[in-house]
């Protein structure tokens, strides 16, 4: 999967520079400087364009362009820049329980991350969850609160799977749920078929972006800017009322050259909740 993939170019576009080993300290590095420069963004799905997930479509969109992706391009992109330095690396999928009701049963996986190993340990890495984005990988055990700069999050084990919440103002909000079965290209191909394409997706009828810094955590749903501190604390919202405030945000804010009109995109979400 790692090959003619431009580990140069990708440490480039992130801004990392310096000797990198297969340890937690590089891990940590690269988990928070990707979040922070390659957007979490659902542009394609929304615009009815293919999302692909061969490693030269995701670098020339995620690496040579200024444009993020969703977990699948994200992580397979991490994964690839990851096992280019070294680290052993296990790609997961997981079931979305964000917006789901806790009673609802359990749907199919719809979400890609990654489990990596290192000589301190098993981490869970994750550069593409775009409610939450994580700013750094966490330690996969159970029991234990594992805080990170932009958030506090629990794993914790039940009906044969690992749960993953991530502590928001007054609660904890459980991301998702996945057990630590392997998955192949094609398994995620599935998943990525689904998320792009279907009506029952979010993506195909909402905008959503999201980055997240060291201090701050910016998301975009439809025309609604929102700006939040650690552990999801409001600090500042904006509502995108021309195409373009629209523009403005993407460039500013995302860093996000849009594939299409900011016209065009405006008037898919100008009528749709925020």
């Amino acid at each position: 999967m790692t090959e003619g993939f431009r580990l140069d170019r990708y440490l480039e576009r992130i801004g990392v520079a310096g000797a990198l080993a297969p340890d937690l300290a590089s891990l940590t590095r690269l988990h928070a400087a990707h979040a922070e420069t390659i957007a979490f963004e659902g542009l394609d799905p929304l615009l009815g364009r293919p999302v692909r997930l061969d490693l030269g479509s995701i670098q020339a969109k995620l690496v040579d362009s200024r444009r993020g992706g969703y977990c699948y391009e994200q992580n397979l992109l991490f994964k690839a820049a990851l096992e280019a330095i070294g680290f052993a690396v296990t790609p997961l999928g997981a079931r979305v329980r964000w917006t789901v009701p806790p009673e609802s049963p359990l749907g199919p996986r719809q979400h890609a991350l990654l489990k990596v190993e290192a000589p301190e340990g098993t981490f869970l890495a994750d550069v593409g969850f775009g409610a939450c984005v994580m700013d750094a990988p966490l330690a996969l055990r159970t029991g234990i609160e594992l805080s990170s700069a932009m958030g506090v999050y629990r794993l914790t084990e039940a009906v044969g799977h690992l749960w993953l919440s991530v502590q928001r103002p007054g609660v904890w909000r459980t991301m998702y749920a996945f057990d630590l079965a392997p998955q192949l290209l094609a398994d995620y191909q599935l998943g990525n078929y689904f998320t792009a394409t279907s009506a029952d997706a979010p993506f195909t009828d909402n905008l959503i972006l999201e980055r997240v810094g060291r201090d701050r955590r910016v998301k975009l749903i439809n025309t609604r800017l929102l700006i939040e501190a650690r552990d999801g604390e409001p600090v500042e919202e904006q509502a995108l009322t021309t195409p373009e405030a629209l523009g403005e945000a993407l460039a500013a804010r995302f860093a996000i050259d849009p594939p299409a009109p900011v016209e065009a995109i405006f008037a898919k979400v100008a009528v749709r909740p925020a």
